[in-house]
Order: C-alpha cells, then sequence, then structure tokens
C-alpha cells in the first residue's frame, strides 16, 4: 500500500505503528497512490512515463523511502535506451541514486528506524529495484545515512560520485601524492569527485574536456590542468605537463578507440581504470605498447567496495568530512521535478552540464 507522510512527532522521536504484521508505518498512514517512473520500451527520454502506482510494502530486509531528491547517472539513460550491461525487463522501473526519509520498515531490518534520513547506493542490479518514484522500496544494505547537515540534493548528488572516485583512484588506482592523474570526462559528477579526491591526496589531477566552455570550472573544481581535446593533442599536453615522463594513472568514463590515445599519456608502467563506456564503442587494446611499457589496462565498478561494511564506512567517513568543512562540494548543474523527468534525461544526454542533475519529488 502507499504510505502518506504525516509529521507525527512523540517525546522527540517518530511515532510508529504496526500494520499489517511485520511491517513497521509511521503512524497516521493512509493508502494514495505514487508517482512511479517506467518505460515499457527502450529508447530515448520520451520513452519515460511518470505514472500512479502502487509502490507496495516492503518485504523482509527491505524499506520504503519516502524520496526527496534523485540523482541522475549516464548508466541510467543507457539501461533505458538498451546499451547497458544489464537489459530491462519490459516495464521497468528504473534509478539506483535518491536521498530520503524511511517510511515503513519490513521484517529484519536492523539499525534503522523510521524516519531516519538515507542515501540509496547502487549495490542491486539496475532494474531490480527503482528511486525515480515519490516513494520506493529499496533493500536496506543499499543504504547510508544522510548526516542531518547535508541536504537531500547534497546527498543525492555526492555520495556516489565521491564514493566511485575513491574507490576508482585510491584502493584500485593506489593514486599517491606527487603522482598524476588524467581525468577524462571531468565535468561529469564522478569527474568532478575525482578532482577533488585528487587534489585532496595531493595527487596532481589533469581535466579533459572536448569543450573549452567547462574549462573555468573545472579549474574552480580543482584541476591543476585542463586539456581541452577538441583543441588540443592530448599527448603532447600530457608530455609538457609531465616533462616527458608520462602520468601513473588514468581514471576513465569513455573506453572506446581513444583507449589507444589514452594508453600513450602513461607513464611505464602506469594504469588505466575504465569506469564505465560512454563512448558505446569497442575499446582498443594496444597490445605492443602495453607489452613494451609494462601498462595495465583494468575495469572498475563500485560494487565490491558497497558490499564491504568495513571498507564503505572507511570511504564515506572520509568523504563525509570533507563535504562538512567544504573541502568536497558537489555542484548541481540542473534540478527538475520528477514530472519532468523526460526533460532531465534529454538534458543529461545533452552533456553540456557541469556537475549532477537532480530530481526533486
Amino acid at each position: 500500500m502507499g504510505i502518506s507522510l504525516p509529521r507525527v512527532l512523540r517525546s522527540g522521536r517518530w511515532a510508529e505503528s504496526v500494520k499489517p504484521p511485520k511491517v513497521s508505518y509511521l503512524i497516521g498512514w493512509e493508502e494514495p497512490l505514487a508517482k512511479i517512473v517506467r518505460f515499457h520500451e527502450t529508447g530515448g527520454p520520451e520513452v519515460l512515463r511518470v505514472e500512479d502506482g502502487d509502490p507496495g510494502r516492503p518485504g523482509p530486509d527491505e524499506v520504503l523511502l519516502e524520496v526527496e531528491a534523485i540523482g541522475l547517472n549516464r548508466s541510467e539513460a543507457s539501461f533505458r535506451s538498451g546499451h547497458y550491461l544489464v537489459k530491462a525487463n519490459l516495464p521497468s522501473i528504473i534509478g539506483t541514486e535518491c536521498s530520503g526519509r524511511i517510511i515503513a520498515m519490513g521484517d529484519g531490518v536492523e539499525g534503522w528506524s523510521l524516519g531516519d534520513a538515507a542515501v540509496t547506493l547502487p549495490s542491486f542490479p539496475a532494474g531490480a529495484y527503482g528511486v525515480y518514484a515519490s516513494e520506493a522500496i529499496v533493500p536496506a544494505y543499499c543504504m547510508i545515512r544522510r548526516p542531518e547537515w547535508l541536504s537531500a540534493a547534497q546527498a543525492a548528488s555526492s555520495a556516489v560520485a565521491f564514493l566511485t572516485a575513491w574507490g576508482g583512484m585510491v584502493e584500485a588506482g593506489k593514486l599517491a601524492k606527487g603522482q598524476y592523474v588524467i581525468i577524462p570526462a571531468a565535468s561529469s559528477s564522478v569527474g568532478l569527485a575525482a578532482v577533488q579526491v585528487a587534489r585532496d591526496l595531493g595527487a596532481v589531477p589533469i581535466a579533459t574536456t572536448r569543450r573549452r566552455n567547462k574549462a573555468n570550472a573545472l579549474l574552480d573544481a580543482g584541476a591543476a590542468f585542463v586539456v581541452v581535446t577538441e583543441e588540443d593533442n592530448l599527448p603532447e599536453e600530457i608530455a609538457r605537463i609531465t616533462h616527458g615522463k608520462g602520468v601513473e594513472l588514468i581514471f576513465d568514463p569513455v573506453a572506446g578507440p581513444y583507449v589507444e590515445t589514452l594508453s600513450g599519456c602513461l607513464a611505464d608502467e602506469g594504469v588505466l581504470i575504465i569506469y564505465g563506456g560512454l563512448a558505446n564503442l569497442p575499446a582498443t587494446f594496444p597490445r605492443q605498447m602495453a607489452i613494451r611499457r609494462n601498462l595495465t589496462m583494468r575495469g572498475y565498478n563500485i560494487l565490491g567496495l558497497l558490499l564491504d561494511q568495513s571498507r564503505l564506512n572507511t570511504a564515506y567517513r572520509y568523504i563525509t568530512e570533507r563535504l562538512r568543512d567544504g573541502r568536497f562540494k558537489m555542484p548541481i548543474a540542473d534540478t527538475f521535478q520528477l514530472d519532468d523527468i523526460a526533460e532531465a534525461h534529454r538534458r543529461l544526454e545533452a552533456n553540456l552540464h557541469v556537475g549532477k542533475i537532480v530530481v526533486e519529488t
């Protein structure tokens, strides 16, 4: 059943009732319909439909969230269009990253209370759950706490981006103080997070972007250098910046044929980490170069970090400390309402923004 959201408090705590058995709800619940985004066919942003529907009751180890803010990701556009690693089971729900409050809990949920503020992480398969909604059921294991001082929009914008940057560059890439790192597509949320994490570690972040109109924003975010790939020769610029040595690490979400060009920017024994496939084309592995110079190319996804509570706590503590004192910040490029989700996806795919696109409910 859908759940209404009366702000009922008793002695400063959210009041609880239990109805039906094994599902805990906020007191005063009713049965309105929620807004839920679905797509019944793959294709462009126009296939996204905002429908009235019943979000259902949370099952064992699940919660029902009142969704306050949703962070959009390019992987969701790929899922919607049919180009993602996981194919949609139509009609499909969509979305992994949101911030909201718990309004119902299924049996077996531990460590959470009704009314708690939470952020969801992409630790479930695309389409298995979907947070493009005003109310959404999610597994409790995919949530982390949202600090009360962090707004819903900033939480939905920041957590996954900074965790991805940390996991990919620090855990997988072993980035260290004084090393150079190239960050392609640096105006994305993960790209901007990677720039800030690298700078915080004392590394030298080199941001790349196709167009010069984003260069100043990347410098403001902390990039030591910006290379505009539509104008500059990337290997020549990297040779100039590094005095011919090359970079120790590349953290790339694009892949495709440009991988060969990127590989030519690596120092001997350098590492290229690919965490996305925005090019939607096969990557070219420079076999001879890799053998001659002992290069490493590897893929990265964040799931291992998200499912390891100890590693996740360490990374999230590092990130939230810096969000709180201002060392880290995620620019919110645009804000849309849920009814305008198709337009929000058009904006996402236009690739004109710097930072995160947020949808409010």
